[in-house]
């Protein structure tokens, strides 16, 4: 499957589908507290998604049964929404929303702090959504695939964090998941070239331990092997000859 190159009235489409998934991840996230059920999220999700003209993309994609992936704490990513997952001061949990709007997807997620956590679950935090940040700023017309993942690679070694390896981000449009892969650790001038008009998730897993994961026995919730804290950041955007324009913000 070849990469797609979006049309004007494409890119339109798709910045629609990003505003509102962005949108709902901000009015989630604002209501996110101590004592609030992962199954109250997923709740929400998908009354807000439907007020705003979409449809989760994730509900029923390959048989995940939710409308929004919960990622609490040693969670690194696909977690299951529950009732009897109830949100603790201290923790910290990744909310991952992507919205289908007019034939087209936007996806986005980032890691929230409930009450007090302590300063490492914090700074894990800051380290995430700054590798993030230092990816995106890679993406611009000829730059390589490889040197997004390097730059987010230095920040979190920098940090004495780790990447997660088995899982990146991807393109994306009129299918929520698309060529290319994008990896989150790489080597600056490898891979493909971007061209102005492809489409891509940035959405590092950074780990405060190893980089290491496991899939418990449900065949989607993935955990660091160590136990330790998973935070993570995601935008979509949009290559273009300046740069890039993040479809999320």
């Amino acid at each position: 499957m070849a990469i797609e190159i979006f049309s004007t009235s494409a890119m339109a489409r798709m910045r629609a589908a990003g505003k509102a998934a962005a949108a709902t991840l901000a009015w989630v996230g604002a209501r996110l507290a101590p004592g609030v059920s992962t199954a109250q999220i997923d709740e929400w999700v998908r009354e807000d998604t439907l007020r705003r003209g979409g449809r989760p993309s994730q509900l029923g994609y390959q048989g995940f049964p939710a409308a929004v992936c919960t990622s609490r704490n040693r969670v690194v990513c696909h977690g299951i929404p529950r009732r009897d997952e109830v949100l603790q001061p201290g923790d910290i949990v990744n909310v991952d929303v992507t919205t289908m709007l007019d034939g087209f997807h936007g996806d986005t997620s980032a890691t929230f702090l409930i009450g007090e956590v302590s300063e490492e679950a914090r700074r894990l935090v800051e380290v995430a959504r700054r590798c993030r940040d230092v990816g995106v700023a890679q993406v611009r017309e000829n730059a390589r695939l490889g040197d997004i993942g390097a730059a987010i690679e230095e920040v979190a070694r920098q940090e004495g964090c780790s990447v997660v390896r088995d899982f990146g981000g991807h393109g994306i449009g009129r299918a929520m998941h698309a060529p290319p892969h994008v990896p989150h650790t790489g080597r600056r001038g490898s891979g493909i070239r971007l061209k102005a008009g492809m489409a891509l998730t940035i959405e590092p897993m950074i780990n405060l331990g190893g980089p290491e994961v496991q899939m418990l026995a449900d065949g989607w919730t993935v955990v660091t092997a160590d136990g330790s804290l998973s935070a993570q950041f995601e935008h979509t955007v949009l290559v273009t000859r300046e740069g890039c324009e993040i479809l999320t913000a």
